[in-house]
């Protein structure tokens, strides 16, 4: 019994009502249009004094609701309204207009049920609880108090009074019935006639590809900008602690490389955050690249007592700017390594041949450093940066050293 009134009259009926006579108060313009053609042809002026007559100008006027249903906001207004009246998820139902001719049809078809649905549930439910009303409360209208009303003489007996208020009832509860059967159909058709059709669902695939696209690059550059600046700062701080007693110039020098490190750092920071703010500008820092930043590169990692060989066979302002930004996290990333995990010296050397950049970062193997929770993810970033590039990448041990071997193509890289 609980679980009937609920079918009949919970929240979710309700709302399914509502979404019914919102579609009977869309259809009333078409049916006013609909009585201009039916009143002249039936030769009848008033034709909302004939029920057939009202049927009719509703059936010319559906067939309009069909054609202005093309309109292109029609399917998003329709499918938000059915979100949240119908008790769909969202994500059954499209979010923009129909492009297709098959969703546009669909659209119509959709518009053209809730309208028809809608009308006829609308109507009921003006007219049918006054009369079910009157019913319910007829045996007491004729008392003599109630100045004892005169009746049909259908009604003019003991029994019919007396099951006038059933019959009442029975009409309401029909009324619902009809209203719950309605909604639940337009909730069942809803997902099929305003559902993302192919088209949507590769818009909605092509905008999740580009968000994971953004979101990758984002996570490459703070990984390898914030993560470098971090390890350079830890070590430049410990090798400067070593030896604060017993060489101030080289803590003075240490000392310097955090401050420039850092300072640097909160701009690249800055300019990558800037991106994830809505409607914020993008910082102005401008991405590091090898022309300009290579020797600083260098000199802050020296600073944290690491020694770097560098060896640079081109001419690096030469380099497509793409290229040369890309590489310099690659070094970047490289020498981070080797400031966490290597041994010393390390070698550096960027050459260009045969139309493409190379980078070889060497070390001997250092202790095997402990594990970090959920892994490093420097060479992953590596690998990611050169595939986009269409280059090719090589990490290894090999003949008791760590060799990072990175080639990217200089041409069609814009």
């Amino acid at each position: 019994m609980t679980r009937a009134w609920g079918l009949l009259f919970g929240g979710r009926a309700r709302r399914r009502w509502i979404h019914l006579i919102l579609g009977g108060a869309l259809a009333m313009p078409y049916v006013l249009v609909g009585s201009v053609v039916v009143g002249p042809l039936t030769g009848v002026n008033d034709v909302f004094g004939s029920l057939p007559l009202q049927l009719g100008s509703f059936a010319v006027g559906l067939p309009l609701a069909a054609v202005t249903s093309l309109f292109p906001l029609t399917r998003p207004l329709e499918a938000g309204a059915a979100r949240a009246l119908c008790g769909i998820d969202a994500d059954a139902l499209a979010h923009g207009p129909a492009r297709t001719r098959s969703e546009r049809g669909r659209t119509a078809a959709w518009f053209t049920l809730h309208l028809g649905l809608g009308g006829i549930l609308a109507g009921m439910s003006l007219a049918l609880p006054p009369f079910a009303v009157t019913l319910v409360l007829l045996p007491l209208l004729v008392q003599p108090s109630f100045g004892g009303l005169e009746l049909p003489e259908a009604l003019d007996h003991t029994w019919a009074l007396a099951l006038s208020p059933v019959a009442g009832l029975a009409m309401l509860v029909a009324l619902a019935a009809c209203a719950a059967a309605c909604g639940a159909l337009l909730a069942h058709w809803a997902p099929a006639l305003l559902g993302p059709g192919p088209a949507d669902r590769l818009a909605a695939a092509e905008a999740r590809a580009a968000d994971l696209a953004v979101r990758n690059r984002l996570a490459r550059e703070l990984h390898d900008s914030v993560g470098h600046a971090l390890s350079a700062v830890t070590l430049q701080a410990s090798a400067a602690r070593r030896v604060l007693d017993t060489d101030p110039e080289f803590v003075r020098e240490a000392l310097a490389a955090i401050e420039d490190t850092t300072r640097r750092t909160v701009g690249e920071l800055d300019a990558v955050l800037g991106v994830l703010r809505d409607g914020d500008t993008p910082g102005t820092a401008p991405a590091p690249t090898l022309a300009a930043d290579l020797d600083g590169l260098l000199r802050r990692t020296r600073a944290a007592g690491q020694r770097v060989t560098a060896t640079v066979d081109t001419g690096r302002t030469a380099l497509p700017p793409l290229v040369s930004r890309e590489a310099y996290r690659i070094v970047q990333e490289g020498l981070s390594n080797a400031l966490k995990h290597a041994g010393e010296p390390v070698t550096l050397h960027i050459a260009t041949a045969d139309g493409h950049l190379d980078i070889t970062v060497e070390n001997p193997l250092g202790p095997c450093p402990a594990p970090r929770p959920g892994g490093g993810h420097g060479l992953r970033g590596i690998a990611d940066r050169v595939r986009l590039l269409g280059g090719t990448s090589l990490a290894g041990a090999e003949h008791g050293a760590w060799r990072l071997h990175v080639r990217l193509p200089l041409k069609g890289s814009t």
